[in-house]
């Protein structure tokens, strides 16, 4: 099969390897869409992010099912043919974090693209517990998206949300985007989304958002008193260090971007945080129990209903002969992309 390897920082090679075998509580996926998450980016272009080369990345990802393991196939759960999701964190079952259900704390997990093969390929091993089946006739490039919808409604989860709540979300990239969604489905009275991408900031307002910000400082007069509950998904100091000034007395921020630089809030910032009294949370993936989570079946349901909006998100879809060349460009910020697709099946 054809496969994306990484064998070395930035070294990306479009090659020829063996489509690999399914262990008997397993099912072989002919992978439909993978989606680029900016950890990918992260872990295919800078030095000490992967964990062992080579590696086959991508984790935001569906397929159907060609071929199943004996002890899966006996269950009569997933049958060939079916449209899945994979949920991509594989947790241990033996830490305390996942024996009370916190599967996103797991201390011993696997993860598909990063500790174990992803989908940047035409084919991939997923074990039973991650073979989430979809309905039939959904898109398979929405299933793709499931990870970032759930990723951000487990973020919401993490706060007190409740209808007639002011909203602001901090970065307007595909997780922020469905922030943008879940909190107006959720009731929100008034949704702000800080970006300073102009293209971006439009797709928030079709994506809900009541009013937009494309600069600090039109964010913080916009902000007034502050907002209840602000959602940082852009995961860089200067955004961090925003969203807490931009939070109301009593409210609550809530962090999903990874930063790549020491975050540093500057006293004027932490003297606020602590005269309002407000709270910060971390959101680290989406999952719960039983795994992979109300986040992800939720996402699924919404999706299929229509609920959520996607298909405005996507800027790319391309096959796998282009990835070398496109990571290096999001990496260098010299394309403009919300959600990129890899279709590795497709001609």
């Amino acid at each position: 099969m054809q496969a994306a390897v990484l064998h070395a920082p930035g070294d990306i090679r479009v090659e020829q390897v063996p489509v690999p075998e399914p262990g008997p509580d397993e099912a072989l996926v002919r992978v439909a869409a993978c989606g680029v998450c900016g950890s990918d980016i992260a872990r295919m272009l800078h030095p000490g992010v992967a964990y062992h080369f080579p590696i086959i990345c991508g984790h935001e990802f569906s397929g159907h099912v060609v071929r199943l393991g004996d002890r899966l196939a006996a269950k009569g759960r997933v049958r060939e043919g079916d449209l899945v999701t994979v949920p991509p964190l594989i947790p241990c079952h033996a830490c305390e974090p996942c024996s009370q259900g916190h599967f996103s704390l797991c201390k011993n997990y696997g993860y598909f693209g990063s500790r174990r093969d992803g989908a940047y390929a035409q084919y991939v091993t997923v074990p039973d517990e991650n073979l989430m089946v979809l309905p039939a006739d959904l898109d398979p490039r929405a299933a793709a998206m499931l990870d970032p919808a759930a990723i951000a409604l487990h973020a919401l989860w993490r706060t007190r949300m409740r209808g007639g709540r002011r909203v602001a979300v901090v970065g307007a990239g595909p997780i922020g985007l469905f922030a943008v969604q879940w909190a107006k489905l959720a009731g929100a009275s008034d949704v702000l989304v800080v970006e300073l991408n102009e293209q971006k900031a439009a797709m928030a307002v079709e994506a809900g958002a009541t009013r937009t910000a494309t600069a600090a400082e039109a964010a913080a007069e916009v902000a007034g008193d502050g907002y209840d509950i602000v959602i940082e998904s852009a995961g860089v100091p200067a955004t961090v260090d925003q969203a807490v000034a931009l939070t109301a007395r009593h409210g609550e921020a809530v962090f999903i971007g990874i930063p790549h630089d020491p975050v540093v809030l500057p006293k004027a910032t932490f003297s606020s945080f602590l005269r309002r009294e407000v709270t910060l949370h971390g959101a680290w993936n989406s999952f719960s129990a039983p795994f992979p989570g109300e986040e992800w079946r939720v996402a699924a349901r919404a999706l299929a209903s229509g609920e959520l909006a996607w298909k405005f998100m996507i800027t790319h879809e391309l096959g796998l002969d282009a990835l070398p060349e496109t990571m290096a460009a999001l990496g260098e910020r010299s394309i403009f992309s919300s959600k990129v697709l890899f279709l590795p099946n497709e001609e």
